[in-house]
């Protein structure tokens, strides 16, 4: 009864009315907990992590597609790639003192496991997921969308940032899980004024070009016009890529 008296207290300290504490319980588990406890008869928190997962993801999607109704697809991918990454949420997690909630075996503790990215992201995850069960997705978005307020204005710079490949990598890898493949295409010039045309290929589909005195100049380029074109790549799929230079 001692796990439902810390578990009841972690509750009360953020405001979570769980009607079944049983299932908080379980998302505050860890594995390592059950191996040093075999007596314990729940679960650790693997299953409720994988449901907070998908959660997370539908309500970032959603959130995001009506907040933003004139970004482009590519766009709301990178944020909420930003926003559900194992660092934003083991940040989460650790604002939440969730390290120090979680039940853990002693060689897991020893070892700096309250403290460990991947396993703050699972338990803030799997917390979700239990909310979720216990209260329905109108708890969840009281919960989690505050947070996620503070989170969004870094999301927002970060993906601004990012330089066009790295953006269409991420991209294209969230729309059509594919990686971009980039190939030179012309030379030409005299040697110490050369430009190169280098075209990107996702698939087997040239989705941009660029020009550039470099070939790293030219592939941003050719990245940049795909971004541009993003309507006309979206439907296609991957396919047989062909051979590429070494940018």
């Amino acid at each position: 009864m001692d796990e439902l008296m810390n578990v009841a207290a972690f509750a009360e300290r953020h405001g979570l009315a769980f009607r079944n504490l049983n299932l908080l319980r379980e998302a505050l588990t860890h594995r390592s907990y059950l191996n040093e406890h075999p007596e314990a008869d729940w679960e650790d928190n693997e299953r409720l992590e994988y449901l907070g997962d998908a959660v997370l993801d539908f309500l970032l999607a959603e959130s995001l597609y009506r907040r933003f109704p004139q970004a482009r697809e590519g766009e709301l991918t990178g944020l909420r790639a930003a926003l559900v990454r194992r660092e934003t949420l083991a940040r989460l997690a650790g604002r939440l003192g969730l390290g120090e909630a979680l039940l853990m075996g002693h060689g897991e503790i020893e070892s700096g496991g309250r403290q460990r990215p991947p396993l703050l992201c699972a338990a803030f995850e799997a917390l979700i997921g239990a909310l979720y069960l216990d209260q329905g997705l109108a708890a969840v978005v009281s919960f989690v969308m505050p947070m996620m307020e503070a989170e969004l204005a870094d999301a927002q710079t970060e993906v601004a940032d990012k330089d066009p490949k790295s953006r269409l990598q991420e991209v294209a890898q969230g729309l059509l899980g594919v990686t971009p493949r980039y190939r030179t295409v012309k030379s030409e010039g005299p040697d110490h004024a050369k430009s190169f045309t280098v075209e990107v290929y996702l698939g087997d589909t040239v989705c941009g070009v660029g020009k550039g005195h470099g070939k790293q100049a030219a592939a941003q380029q050719a990245a940049a016009d795909a971004l541009r074109r993003q309507a006309e790549w979206v439907p296609s799929r991957e396919s047989t890529q062909p051979a590429d230079d070494q940018l």
